[in-house]
């Protein structure tokens, strides 16, 4: 196991300071926002499921050639520059609703444009830290990160719950956009000196994207890993999109008791990621990423079962479980497939990955708003729960699951390695 840590990196305890604060207006407006449209501007589910599909449609749109533009780009100027539009951006909203001008088609537009920053804060993200810390380091750090998604999804959607209950929901918005701003100052003190981009070996953005492409989907692991992460987003992303319309227009609970639901979850992706180093340890890289799928998956069928009392702790208990497993798989699966991945294909690996396990949450909304207006709520938190069940089977009938280590790190691409002669 790597003995490597992270944190005697200046550059990375910067890096990890700025996530925190990126971490906690993500984590807030994503409170924050489908309530100003359910509560404020009376959306329906259908609207509700419209807004959580423009939020990741980007990853769609651009996500692939983003991974090229990055892997062109110096990263610090990537992240300064996304972090200053989604700050922009969410400033807009109080701004229009104390000028009484706030529609859903602003709201809409935020989201869209509001996702199409995160595309290439989070692919730059990851493609910055194997310099940053050296790919020995990548587990530890990774299960850092991973590590304050979770806190993020704890303190920062209980912070958004509360916010919008005590000051209401424009101020959380006003509250996102200046952590945003605080991060973007903040990555501003990293030091190191990035390299140039490496050339692009005269070929075009499409032969890029299609290096990319083949990379991921032409290895049977990478392969597993992207297929089990979509269905696992899939399914989280559905039940996600109706828990704003459930408890405040159905069971008639407020605002904070939402974000402490979704707090519970990240409660679970926190103990996951913390204990994905010693349970690969004991058990091997792929055993714990098939088993703790097979053992914790079956909890999502918990959530459908919701309601107020003890039923509530229940569906958290299994929420919390559903992303244990999902904290463990992010730090062992992304540790996998950047230790699988040359420098010169990082940009595009994690793009490739990005575009696909967003899209996923694209069109999980479309999917969950499109079931809520036809069969309901509940219909709609049972099709979530089915898919979050059956998640792990990809990586569990892959090689994957026979794998003890980490491969050994890649330092040249193996699609452009001159042919045996």
């Amino acid at each position: 196991m790597p003995t490597e840590s992270p944190w005697r990196t200046a550059d990375f305890r910067i890096l990890f300071a700025a996530s925190t604060l990126s971490q906690l207006g993500t984590n807030v407006s994503y409170v924050a926002v489908p309530l100003i449209a359910v509560v404020a501007l009376d959306a329906d589910p259908g609207q509700v499921g419209a807004l959580a599909t423009l939020s990741t449609l980007a990853f769609l749109l651009i996500g692939l050639p983003a991974g090229a533009w990055v892997d062109r780009m110096r990263h610090r100027g990537v992240l300064i520059a996304a972090d200053l539009a989604r700050a922009v951006l969410f400033a807009s909203v109080p701004l229009a609703w104390w000028a009484d001008t706030l529609t859903l088609g602003q709201l809409y537009a935020v989201v869209l444009l509001n996702g199409c920053a995160t595309v290439f804060f989070d692919v730059g993200s990851q493609s910055v830290l194997p310099a940053l810390v050296g790919r020995e380091a990548l587990v530890p750090a990774n299960a850092a990160m991973v590590s304050l998604q979770a806190v993020g999804n704890i303190g920062g959607r209980s912070a958004g719950g509360a916010l919008v209950q005590l000051l209401g929901a424009p101020v959380a918005v006003l509250c996102a956009a200046a952590t945003y701003l605080a991060s973007a100052l903040q990555l501003t003190f990293v030091r190191r000196k990035e390299a140039p981009p490496a050339p692009a070996h005269d070929t075009g953005l499409r032969a890029q994207i299609a290096e990319g492409l083949r990379h991921v989907f032409g290895n049977p692991e990478l392969r597993a890993l992207a297929l089990t992460a979509t269905l696992t987003n899939l399914g989280m992303q559905t039940i996600n999109t109706m828990l704003p319309v459930l408890f405040v227009s159905e069971l008639r609970l407020p605002a904070g008791a939402l974000g402490l639901f979704w707090a519970a979850g990240g409660l679970g992706l926190l103990v996951g990621a913390r204990c994905a180093r010693s349970l690969a340890g004991r058990l091997g890289y792929g055993r714990t990423l098939g088993l703790a799928g097979a053992v914790l998956a079956p909890a999502g069928l918990l959530v459908p079962l919701i309601d107020r009392g003890p039923w509530l702790w229940l569906a958290g208990a299994g929420w919390m479980l559903a992303l244990f497993k999902t904290g463990t798989d992010n730090v062992l699966g992304v540790s996998l497939r950047q230790r699988m991945t040359s420098d010169d294909l990082l940009g595009r690996m994690n793009a490739t990955f990005r575009c696909v396990l967003t899209g996923a949450l694209a069109i999980g909304g479309a999917l969950s708003g499109l079931v809520g207006e036809l069969a309901g709520v509940r219909a709609t938190l049972w099709v979530g729960g089915v898919l979050l069940s059956v998640a792990f089977l990809p990586v569990f009938l892959s090689p994957v699951r026979t794998r003890r280590e980490l491969p050994a790190q890649q330092t040249v691409s193996a699609v452009r390695q001159p042919a045996a002669r």
